[in-house]
């Protein structure tokens, strides 16, 4: 049987590298369980999409990836979450380390009252000792990467509360990208973002793919489809389908999955 007996085949596993892979993932606020029995395999270098109604714990599943919810009191997990083959739940897991290397972009922007260059510079101090030519170049990077750059290089000394909506989102991703992770994690990327700055942000995370791994959470169908590789339909705390993105959106296998993607709920 597949997942929270649903049958396997509608659970496909991507080709290629895989970069993480969950087993039986469950989650539990308290009493209520937010998370049954996930198993999936995400690609390395790819973008995958979590789509869903409100509510259905799509983020949590997100935060479940670099263990964002052991800061939640009366969260508990089970079941595995493998990085590379090795489980982040194991008691010997550093956890500072696992959240370098699997880095999250919230939903809504969250610059630190300081410079646009010390938004930046914050990651690489914190996990050691950089000159001041090692942070300069480390800024500009991570800058550049994130498609800013060109934008704040004269105003470095500026606060990063100072910066648009569009611009605090790629600062938050520049910030994430300065201690350079393997994953990055999105959760509703463009929800308050303008359609150009939300292109933007699309531009920037196809950009991304080919050194990241990039999972996503929106309620954007077309954001969805237009930079996905893979996608995965979340229901009441399960995944009810997930497979390549044009499978997903124009050929289902699940009839839940079907009604979501063509609007007939959620």
């Amino acid at each position: 049987m597949g997942m929270s007996g649903m049958d396997s085949d509608l659970i496909v596993r991507p080709e290629g590298e895989v970069k993480i892979e969950t087993s039986g993932l469950g989650l539990f606020y308290g009493e209520f369980q937010a998370l049954r029995d996930v198993s999936v395999t995400i690609a390395a270098r790819r973008i995958t999409a979590l789509i869903g109604p409100s509510g259905c714990s799509k983020t949590s599943f997100l935060r479940c990836l670099n263990r964002m919810n052991d800061l939640i009191s009366g969260a508990r997990v089970v079941g595995e979450v493998l990085l590379d083959g090795r489980d982040i739940y194991h008691e010997a897991t550093d956890v500072a380390v696992l959240r370098k290397r699997v880095g999250m972009v919230f939903q809504t922007p969250n610059p630190f009252p300081m410079s646009i260059y010390d938004n930046v510079a914050y990651g690489p101090r914190l996990h050691g000792r950089c000159s001041r030519s090692q942070l300069d170049e480390i800024v500009e990077k991570s800058l550049r990467a994130a498609a800013l750059w060109e934008e704040v290089k004269d105003t470095l000394r500026k606060s990063a509360l100072d910066l648009s909506g569009g611009q605090q989102q790629r600062l938050s991703i520049a910030r994430v990208l300065a201690v350079e992770p393997e994953v990055l994690l999105r959760d509703e990327p463009c929800s308050a973002l303008d359609p150009t700055a939300t292109f933007r942000i699309e531009e920037l995370m196809i950009e991304l793919m080919t050194r990241y791994t990039i999972v996503i959470v929106t309620h954007n169908m077309y954001q969805a489809s237009r930079v996905s590789h893979y996608a995965g339909f979340f229901l009441l705390g399960e995944l009810v389908e997930y497979g390549p993105t044009e499978q997903i959106f124009e050929n289902p296998k699940d009839q839940r999955t079907d009604d979501y993607v063509r609007g007939r709920f959620g």
